[in-house]
């Protein structure tokens, strides 16, 4: 049993490689999954969610929450009235993630689920880098774009990227002592990623368990 999450710089082929693994482990894959339960929970739609990520359309909102209270902003959320600030998509986020986790079994793609569950006793972080050419390249084979149109992609996702750490607070996502396993994409296939993967996750599922300082103190 184990958490794997993936962070990734985009274009790198964390989905395509998240879902392989997924698949060869019979885990379950969780991307859109993450949002849509999300939406649930705070009473917006997958779309306004997309936005606030890829646009940080929660700027003015966040103004509101801070004129309004803390408490009032989580008040409205739980009540699934239908609104949603950066403040609200932080701790929402977690909240759903630590959720998921709890499922065991799965795949975790981004969205800050490497820090989220960096105490987690049986999560894995893998992080996925690549050349930028390596990237356009990837997009233009994977979505049958245009080289302008992967370099736009990749230039929006990493923005987007961006956007959604500095709404966590996390400004060294891209720091290799943050996860078990980073895979240069530029230099390893689809495949042999994977394999390391596998293999990864089959060692860690047979060391023992030592619960985390953090998780420790939870237990008492």
């Amino acid at each position: 049993m184990a958490v794997i999450t993936i962070s990734r710089q985009f274009g790198a082929g964390g989905r395509t490689l998240g879902e392989m693994v997924a698949e060869k482990l019979d885990y379950t894959f969780l991307d859109d999954a993450v949002i849509q339960e999300l939406s649930e929970r705070v009473g917006v739609t997958k779309e306004s969610i997309a936005d606030m990520e890829k646009n940080g359309s929660g700027f003015f909102p966040t103004i509101l929450s801070s004129m309004l209270g803390r408490s009032y902003m989580e008040r409205l959320a739980k009540e699934k009235s239908g609104y949603i600030d950066e403040v609200i998509y932080v701790d929402k986020i977690q909240e759903v993630i630590n959720d998921l986790a709890a499922q065991d079994n799965v795949v975790l793609l981004g969205r800050g689920s490497q820090f989220i569950l960096s105490g987690h006793p049986e999560a894995i972080h893998v992080l996925l880098v690549a050349d930028k050419e390596q990237r356009i390249r990837f997009m233009q084979r994977k979505y049958n774009l245009s080289e302008s149109q992967a370099y736009h992609e990749v230039q929006a996702g990493e923005k987007r990227r961006k956007h959604v750490y500095t709404k966590m607070g996390c400004t060294n996502y891209d720091d290799p002592h943050s996860y078990h396993l980073v895979l240069n994409m530029s230099r390893l296939s689809i495949e042999d990623a994977a394999s390391q993967m596998l293999l990864l996750t089959e060692n860690k599922q047979h060391e023992p368990i030592i619960p985390s300082s953090r998780h420790r103190k939870a237990n008492g």
